[in-house]
């Protein structure tokens, strides 16, 4: 039987800068062809207007920080038939998840004149370690083409087409000098997801890992390379410490030069 109203779109912030909302807002056109196979029924960023769910498709920017995220992505979860969490702190925990494993009480307390007032968790999280996800879409901040083609994808039934493979691949793809061994520049790209366009690269900077790791990096075979670049292990430590910190392959990494 045919759907008589088109699939309902939600887009929610937790924890975040908005820049992974604001790359939908930048799709333009493609953003009016959503509208048009969409009703956008909750989008703060570009509207005031909120129609209640449930949702058939809930786009999640930012992470959990505080008791009451955790009660808000539950009931978000609750509403949605499909849920998908969207750039490093969604996915990773951002560069909020800097403060685990530190005492956070200390830093409240240096930064908040009344401490009290902060509801601050010990730990900021990535969305799937509270409820399930159904897509993780990388990068600080998201591409909007692979956004674009997850929307499609979800709409059609099928699963989204983001590649796995590492940086590397798509700057050999690009016909651009290995910036590590010709350059002698650090990057993280050998152990990152590709997806941002090869940005650094093409202007002779290492990879920054933006879009987190790779499918089942060898962070082993690239710490010979960092230190060839220059780095020492407190400076390799810190490499891995941005946009995904809380990503484990990252945080191991990192870790490991500690």
């Amino acid at each position: 039987m045919a759907r008589s109203s088109p699939p309902k779109l939600a887009v929610w912030k937790f924890a975040s800068c908005d820049g992974c909302q604001l790359s939908l807002l930048d799709c333009g056109e493609e953003l009016l062809a959503i509208g048009a196979r969409f009703e956008i029924a909750r989008f703060t960023e570009a509207s005031r207007t909120v129609i209640r769910g449930p949702y058939d498709l809930s786009l999640v920017e930012g992470s959990i920080a505080t008791a009451a995220d955790v009660k808000r992505i539950q009931a978000v979860r609750r509403q949605s038939r499909w849920l998908v969490s969207i750039g490093a702190c969604a996915t990773a925990g951002g560069i909020q998840a800097l403060r685990n494993g530190a005492a956070i009480a200390d830093m409240v307390k240096a930064v908040y004149p009344r401490p009290d007032y902060i509801d601050a968790l010990a730990t900021a999280t990535p969305i799937a370690d509270h409820v399930p996800v159904d897509f993780a879409l990388r990068g600080c901040p998201i591409d909007r083409k692979q956004l674009i083609e997850v929307i499609g994808a979800f709409l059609e039934g099928c699963k989204p087409n983001i590649p796995t493979h590492s940086l590397c691949l798509d700057c050999k793809r690009a016909g651009i000098a290995c910036v590590m061994v010709a350059g002698g520049q650090p990057c993280l790209g050998p152990v990152t997801q590709a997806g941002c366009g090869v940005l650094c690269p093409l202007v002779g900077r290492g990879c920054y890992g933006c879009f987190g790791p790779m499918e089942a990096p060898n962070a082993a075979a690239l710490r010979p390379w960092l230190r060839r670049s220059g780095l020492d292990a407190e400076a390799i430590a810190r490499f891995y410490r941005t946009f995904n910190a809380g990503a484990a392959a990252f945080r191991a990494a990192s870790d490991d030069h500690d």
